[in-house]
């Protein structure tokens, strides 16, 4: 059962701490260079940013989750509307990862978060 304010809060300190990427670029160039733990997606984000991140995330082996709306994640970091969003320390992660139904994991297991 995903925890609403576990997850939101957890996001919020980790943006803060500087270890959140947040928007569709830099979550990009966060898989792609490996710094990536954990990508967030928002549910009401475009069909197709859902697939090319699902995507991303199966070939770089980097968890991902489908969860809240962009206006709920934006908030969540400080920020107005944010439909995607890497995590980036591995702490973080984890923390944040327990809370939610992660679609993508490694090997059956969350090795890289």
């Amino acid at each position: 059962m995903i925890q609403q304010s576990k997850v939101l809060g957890t996001l919020g300190l980790a943006m803060r701490a500087g270890d959140v990427a947040c928007g569709e670029f830099l979550t990009e160039e966060a898989i792609r260079s490996g710094r990536a733990r954990l990508v967030i997606v928002a549910e009401d984000a475009s069909e197709n940013t859902k697939k090319k991140f699902r995507n991303s995330c199966r070939y770089y082996r980097v968890p991902f989750a489908l969860y809240g709306s962009k206006e709920t994640l934006g908030k969540a970091v400080g920020k107005e509307f944010r439909a995607s969003m890497a995590v980036l320390n591995p702490g973080f992660a984890v923390s944040i990862g327990k809370n939610l139904d992660l679609e993508e994991k490694v090997n059956g297991e969350n090795e890289n978060i």
